[in-house]
């Protein structure tokens, strides 16, 4: 873990429960960061001063930056971003977290069927809100990372690039040393990637949000191509060894989410378990315990899943720990529903997650 996740910048607050063996699961993706879950409590009364406190706190940790942004943007009601974008115009954290909502909304309402008028509005302001939040703090990657998830828009990804008319070469390719070193010649939103890489390198999010816009423009087998091709570079950000776990996690979604034949046989591919075990090995087994709370949730749970399904018990049992009483609802619940079990998830998840402590406890001190 990067001891740069306890800079004086980064809060330091943490919830800190003990082994979660026979408690109930609380989901969320905040886990056990309570600075976090206080700005969102603040936000959900429509107040932001426990967000810009928060951002204020958090600093130019780029990482911790991106990820709490990215909740508070998916969980909180953008009105209230609106709301201090528009009392603190000139304000970084504003600006960056009023482009986060309008990002989020654009591709929400296409996702959705809205009208390809409402969604080229929507993404107008959008991209116009990262040129705003770029233009007050240069050096911070999330309003390149929400032109990533812009691209997954039907428009020309590169109109969401604010330098593409300088770009020296074809806009939606690697560099041709990486195409001939390392053979991947999917098209995509490649200098947005570099943007948010050169800011943060190794962004978690940007590199899923690559990932799922190859994959709305080139489908699984490109999105699940760049997952692999990503972990067999020399990583500059471990965690990045979850993106197999999430292209599998996908395909599995097409073939079996609607439970075809074989979903449990799925899991027992020698691919599953090895991108699993590598993922946990090489990244998740160097973390200290009091690095814990600043992990995604997601990827926890993500891999806690891969490792039980493919009978790696002694190494699940050590991500539930440090998951605590958290979890989110993927890759859980659309495991359990392909699966046409009554039951709901979350039942299989406290009894997967005890069980498996129960077996695995944690050894003695």
């Amino acid at each position: 873990m990067p001891s740069s996740l306890t800079i004086g910048a980064v809060s330091p607050r943490r919830d800190i429960h003990g082994t979660p063996d026979d408690m109930t699961v609380i989901v969320s993706p905040v886990g056990a960061d309570a600075d976090l879950r206080a700005a969102l409590e603040d936000l959900r009364l429509g107040r932001y001063a426990a967000t810009r406190d928060l951002l204020r706190m958090t600093g130019q940790h780029w990482a911790l930056r991106t990820s709490r942004s990215q909740i508070l943007a998916a969980v909180a009601d953008p009105g209230v971003f609106k709301m201090w974008h528009d009392e603190e115009p000139h304000h970084p954290d504003a600006a960056m977290m009023w482009a986060r909502a309008l990002s989020r909304a654009a591709v929400d309402a296409f996702h959705s069927g809205k009208s390809e008028h409402i969604v080229g509005r929507a993404a107008r302001m959008a991209a116009e809100a990262c040129q705003r939040a770029s233009d007050l703090l240069p050096a911070c990657p999330v309003p390149w990372i929400d032109r990533l998830q812009l691209t997954q828009l039907p428009f020309r990804p590169e109109a969401f690039d604010p330098h593409a008319h300088l770009r020296p070469q074809p806009w939606n390719m690697l560099p041709a040393e990486d195409v001939r070193s390392h053979g991947m010649y999917h098209p995509g939103p490649w200098p947005l990637l570099r943007e948010a890489d050169r800011r943060d390198p190794g962004s978690r999010e940007a590199h899923h949000q690559m990932r799922q816009a190859l994959m709305v423009h080139s489908g699984l087998g490109a999105a699940r191509d760049f997952s692999f091709w990503i972990v067999s570079k020399r990583l500059r950000s471990l965690e990045l060894l979850m993106l197999p776990l999430y292209a599998i996690m996908d395909k599995y979604r097409a073939e079996h989410g609607s439970g075809q034949f074989g979903a449990l046989q799925f899991w027992q591919r020698a691919q599953v378990g090895h991108y699993a075990c590598q993922a946990y090995d090489r990244w998740f087994a160097d973390i200290p315990a009091d690095g814990y709370p600043w992990l995604s949730m997601t990827d926890l749970s993500h891999l806690a899943h891969a490792l039980v399904a493919t009978g790696e018990n002694q190494r699940a049992a050590a991500v539930f720990r440090a998951m605590g009483p958290y979890a989110t609802a993927q890759p859980w619940q659309d495991v359990n529903a392909s699966l046409g079990r009554s039951r709901d998830w979350r039942d299989w998840f406290v009894t997967t997650r005890d069980a498996t402590l129960r077996r695995w406890p944690e050894p003695a001190a």
